[in-house]
Order: C-alpha cells, then structure tokens, then sequence
C-alpha cells in the first residue's frame, strides 16, 4: 500500500500518522508544495493525506499550485481512493465537493472539547479534546455526514463515500515537536479571543496528544478497513 501525503509548509508534517503508516508497512512519499514539488499519478497511491497550513483554500493567486492540488484531490476521491484531510486539507476537501469555506465566527487555536456528531461514527468518542489551529470553516458536502461539531465551530468534522474520505477541522495527529513548531512559527497568531490559549497553555499536555494520537490511530484503522472499497462520489 502506498500513502503520499501533501505538505503545505515544513513544519506541519505526518505526526502520528507517520508511525502508525510505517508500523502497518506503508509506502510512503510526498508532495512539498512549499518546495516546488512534484504531484505522483493518482493511480499510482492508494491514499492521500492532505496536511493543514496558514494559507487559506481561496488564495490561489499567491499560491499557484492549489489549483493543480484541488484537481488532485478531486481526481483522487472520484476514483475511490483513500483521503485524509486536516485542517487545510480538509476545507480543500470540502472545496473540491462543493461546499463552501469561510471564516468562522471564532479563531480556534489550542486545546478544546469536540463532540461525535453521528452516534454510529464510533471511531471517536463521545467528547474528546483535540488540537486545534485555525481561523476558518466549512460547510458539509452534499452526500457527507458531519462526524464532529463544537460549540465554538459546528462542523468539525465529515465522512464521504462511506467512509472513505474523512475531512478534519482539528488536528489528531500532532505530536509534542509539532505543537512546539506551530507556536514558534505561528504564534503571531495567537491573539486575545474566546477560543485562544496561551502558548504555555497549548505547550506541555502530553496527555492531550497521546489521547489525540490514539483516538488518530483507530481513525486510520477503520479506513483502513474501507481502502478496497467504496465507490468514486463526485457528481460532475
């Protein structure tokens, strides 16, 4: 099995889906749009993990390759492969599906409760606290289930394709150096609001990020469980 992942910018990489792709003997390669990569032939993976960034879907005029991305990951869910996307790459996905993506009423940035949206998606739980890092949203795909919602962002989460292509508005993956990397590199960010901590507050929870990491890895199990089946959804 092949994985390639797309990366936006350095410092947001794989995190924990790198360790568990690498233990279930994963090929592994990717996309460093930041450094003038080079796309893979879409018949030649067999899932797509698109990673987050600062940059916002809608700014195709700075960043010129999102437009050969969008068609990427388009092409990619239209011939039933396995897609994975977080936080940029999520509102890609739900770009690509027709839904639309804004700025949402509040900037998320830090450690906050999200609830399971869709009792039978019991890849998560209940209520959890994950990792978040952004300032826009998206609306559900025509066809998709919102998975996971928050009083400070309703939908946090969808499924498509049954299962297939999951889009995540937080982050699951990311481990202790990763949290470190963004508020170094995007701490600018980090503003009085409702829903932004403190760089001392997002730092050190390390039980945070093994719960996120273990909740990511079932998550990745049961599409696992779906990669040889499903159907290519996107109504053209």
């Amino acid at each position: 099995m092949r994985l390639h992942y797309f990366q936006h910018v350095w410092f947001e990489g794989l995190g924990a889906i790198k360790d568990w792709a690498e233990r279930e003997g994963f090929e592994i390669s990717h996309t460093e749009f930041f450094n003038q990569g080079v796309l893979p032939k879409v018949k030649d993976i067999d899932w797509l993990v698109v990673m987050g960034g600062p940059m916002g879907i809608y700014e195709e005029e700075e960043y010129s390759w999102l437009k050969e991305e969008k068609g990427f990951i388009r092409d990619a869910i239209n011939r039933g492969k396995t897609v994975l996307g977080i936080c940029l790459g999520a509102q890609l996905i739900a770009d690509v599906l027709g839904a639309k993506v804004y700025r949402n009423k509040y900037k998320e940035i830090g450690w906050f409760k999200v609830k399971r949206a869709l009792s039978d998606f019991t890849a998560f739980p209940g209520e959890f606290t994950a990792f978040h890092w952004h300032g826009d949203t998206f609306d559900i795909p025509k066809g998709a289930k919102r998975i996971a919602e928050s009083k400070a962002c309703p939908n946090q989460a969808f499924s498509y394709n049954q299962g297939k292509v999951i889009a995540l508005q937080f982050h699951l993956e990311t481990v202790k150096e990763g949290a470190e990397r963004l508020v170094e590199q995007c701490g600018g960010e980090i503003t009085p609001g409702d829903y932004i901590q403190r760089p001392e507050e997002i730092l050190g929870k390390k039980k945070h990020i093994e719960d996120c990491n273990i909740i990511m890895e079932k998550l990745l199990i049961e599409m696992e469980k779906r990669t040889d089946t499903g159907k290519s959804a996107i109504r053209n």
